[in-house]
């Protein structure tokens, strides 16, 4: 009997206009194909740029080949809910992993780009804003309240949350709070896959510095991994 053919990993962003964060995207499925040889890994997208997830995994259908949607987001959110739910409910072939947040190692890389900004995680007096894109959807708050928890779990001072749109509060309003509660420095801890449009408005937030997006790091490239391996052996235990 002839094995099913493994699936394609597709690996679906929000979408940027950004060159670089674009190019960053790229790199982490190229850098997922690196830590598994021989994987086909395709590139899918929400919003702002082609080619859309619809569109791919139509494609895929169409040419008989199963795959495996990881959403490269960092919460569960619309896009995964409904975006991504959507175009794989259409195609039996086709099935969703989880996002890739929240995860231990997400938190790791936070704390790496912190420490490299020149936070003292030992520093009581320097507080910390996790930045999120943020959702209306109550799921995505919990999985950014979770990464928050598990920052804070390193870091002396308090870690709160602040949010790009949707959800509150907005980032510039967590800084002012934070510098309120008598922080002497506040950093703002960029939760971005890599630059774009919510990155760049961080810079004019209040902070005394903000990090660099969490790409790139090969911690990341394991979470995709992950994500798409899990659904494999749900499949393998469903048989």
């Amino acid at each position: 009997m002839t094995a099913p053919p493994t699936p394609v990993l597709v690996a679906c962003a929000h979408g940027t206009r950004n060159p670089t964060g674009r190019r960053l995207i790229a790199e982490l499925a190229l850098a997922a194909r690196a830590l598994r040889p021989g994987l086909v890994t395709t590139a899918a997208f929400v919003d702002v740029q082609p080619p859309t997830v619809v569109d791919v995994i139509a494609g895929l259908s169409a040419e008989g080949r199963p795959a495996v949607v990881v959403p490269l987001l960092l919460s569960g959110g619309y896009h995964v809910h409904v975006d991504i739910a959507g175009a794989v409910t259409a195609h039996e072939s086709a099935v969703a992993a989880r996002p890739l947040g929240p995860d231990p190692r997400l938190a790791e890389v936070l704390h790496a780009r912190l420490v490299e900004s020149g936070a003292d995680p030992a520093d009581p007096s320097t507080a910390v804003v996790l930045a999120a894109a943020g959702s209306s959807d109550p799921r995505s708050v919990a999985d950014v309240d979770r990464t928050v928890a598990l920052l804070q779990e390193s870091w002396a001072a308090p870690v709160t949350t602040g949010y790009g749109s949707a959800a509150q509060p907005p980032v510039p309003d967590a800084v002012a709070a934070a510098r309120e509660r008598g922080a002497r420095r506040v950093v703002i801890a960029s939760y971005l896959l890599a630059p774009g449009h919510f990155h760049d408005k961080l810079a004019g937030a209040g902070a005394d510095v903000v990090t660099a997006p969490l790409l790139p790091d090969d911690r990341i490239a394991a979470v995709l991994l992950d994500r798409y391996d899990a659904v494999l052996g749900a499949e393998q235990s469903g048989r």
